[in-house]
């Protein structure tokens, strides 16, 4: 039966704070684990005797097993139940985190991070789908504000609880951290999951499925190593030609099939189209601040990973407590105002990184970071919240696949243009200092003072980079005076007790 079909006066009522917190609780789950894979590389590469380019995978490959599942979400929300998707996807994370936490090999763990990565996929799609769908549309806003406490606290205290773990322990604890918290996921899913999303037959479209996995996977692949082997590499032109056209293709599929697997429609909607925009482009922006500060912080400064940990987390944590206060504000007010003085505080904020020196204070870097995040935090659930409210129920499934989809990929762009940048200024400043030096780089009793102008040039690098993250920002504050209130289609109501389908009961 339908999760949409009326079942009678006695229908059973939908309690939402117990679905709320199962759904929460693991996303939270889903996204720790992967902040605390990132300071964690370095110690696990000299252990398992790989090199950086393998060790690279275990991220890498995590990233592109989500890129490919993601735009197949719509399909996995109608075909199959809530339930069953969301004990799939916690049972297939807990697995995975279990293997990677026995694994002593570099196999061993890859396939454990695929298992979770196959996990994290389903998940992360189904809670915005099921938020869009239990929550009345004057109260998104407030509920995709309570949802972005998991997708920001996860990241806040991800690299400091790692920094601790990694220097007191075996990397093999995070994952001995994470898994009891996979299970609760788990049983939390079959005490309170109810199946409150509608279910149809959709055809696979099996075209759509190969042209997909080549498109985003080459995409993706491509982008993600053009920031350590270059832009110039065989490897990344090939992997990036083949997803363009891949992708090109996937589109025309789209438009051509009779159930396609993305739905490409949700673009006919104008403030749909405009949030999402919006959200790639401060989604690259964003990834300044998460890949170049922590370079400049252990690389540059000496600092640690707990210390740089530290240095991040009021920020993220601001941003996290803010997240649930601008949902309030957002069901208010809207979205425009909210998001423009949100990038207004970030453009500033980017600007003034891009001052970076070898003596910028501890307290500086703290202040800006967190002031920062409290921009960020007005401006990632809001424009997505107001470009989603615009879609029918029945686009909901389809238009979180294509925002999450796009705001991946952007992340992998993001990342590799910004670290491109930063490594092209910085090798182009070192040869500039090195030859007004007059130094003989050859020259062993040079090593101290060439080492000290590479790492001058790498600061100067890192501030161009974040040049070019401000006139990223300043591109969203412009399109956000664009956004406007639409009159939300009646289809986008919101299940209530007398519309639970008896089947919420299994």
């Amino acid at each position: 039966m339908s999760a949409t079909q009326t079942s009678g006066a006695s229908a059973p009522v939908l309690k939402k704070g117990p679905i709320v917190a199962a759904i929460l609780i693991a996303a939270f789950v889903a996204l720790l684990n992967q902040t605390l894979m990132n300071v964690a590389l370095p110690k696990m590469m000299n252990d398992l005797g790989v090199g950086a380019t393998t060790i690279q995978w275990l991220t890498t490959g995590f990233m592109l097993v989500n890129g490919v599942l993601v735009p197949l979400s719509a399909y996995l929300v109608q075909k199959f139940t809530t339930r069953a998707l969301f004990l799939t996807a916690t049972i297939l994370f807990s697995i995975g985190t279990f293997i990677c936490a026995i694994g002593t090999d570099f196999s061993v763990i890859m396939v454990g991070r695929i298992v979770q990565a196959l996990g994290a996929g389903i998940l992360l799609p189904l809670m915005n789908v099921i938020f869009l769908t239990i929550f009345p549309i004057e109260k998104r806003g407030q509920a995709m504000g309570m949802m972005g406490i998991a997708m920001i606290f996860a990241p806040a205290i991800g690299p400091t609880l790692s920094g601790w773990v990694i220097e007191h322990n075996s990397w093999h604890v995070l994952f001995w951290i994470i898994l009891p918290l996979g299970l609760i996921s788990v049983l939390l899913g079959f005490l309170f999951m109810k199946n409150v999303l509608p279910n149809s037959k959709p055809k696979l479209e099996y075209l759509s499925v190969i042209l997909s996995t080549l498109g985003f996977g080459g995409i993706l692949y491509g982008f993600s190593e053009a920031g350590s082997k270059g832009w110039d590499s065989t490897e990344v032109i090939v992997s990036i030609v083949v997803g363009a056209v891949a992708l090109v293709l996937f589109v025309w599929r789209q438009f051509m099939a009779e159930t396609p697997l993305l739905e490409m429609r949700v673009f006919k909607y104008n403030m749909y189209s405009l949030t999402t925009v919006i959200n790639v482009v401060v989604t690259m922006a964003m990834y300044a601040g998460m890949i170049l500060l922590p370079i400049y912080l252990q690389n540059i400064r000496g600092f640690s990973p707990l210390e740089s940990g530290l240095l991040l987390l009021p920020g993220s944590i601001l941003m996290g407590i803010m997240s649930p206060v601008t949902g309030i504000i957002f069901d208010k007010i809207g979205a425009r105002w909210l998001v423009v003085i949100g990038l207004i505080i970030t453009t500033l904020t980017t600007y003034e990184f891009s001052d970076l020196t070898v003596n910028t204070t501890y307290g500086h870097l703290i202040f800006v970071y967190t002031a920062r995040m409290f921009g960020m935090s007005m401006v990632m659930m809001p424009v997505q919240t107001a470009g989603l409210n615009q879609l029918p129920a029945k686009m909901n499934a389809h238009g979180a696949a294509m925002s999450n989809t796009l705001r991946t990929i952007a992340g992998a762009l993001g990342t590799a243009f910004l670290v491109t940048i930063m490594n092209n200024r910085a090798t182009d400043r070192g040869t500039e200092l090195v030859k007004a030096s007059g130094l003989n780089p050859q020259d062993p009793a040079n090593a101290q003072a060439i080492g000290k102008l590479t790492q001058d040039a790498t600061v100067y690098g890192i501030d161009q980079a974040f040049i070019v993250a401000t006139w990223i920002t300043v591109v969203a504050l412009v399109l956000a005076f664009f956004i406007r209130k639409v009159q939300v289609n009646k289809e986008s109501a919101p299940l209530d007790s007398k519309t639970v389908s008896v089947a919420s009961k299994g």
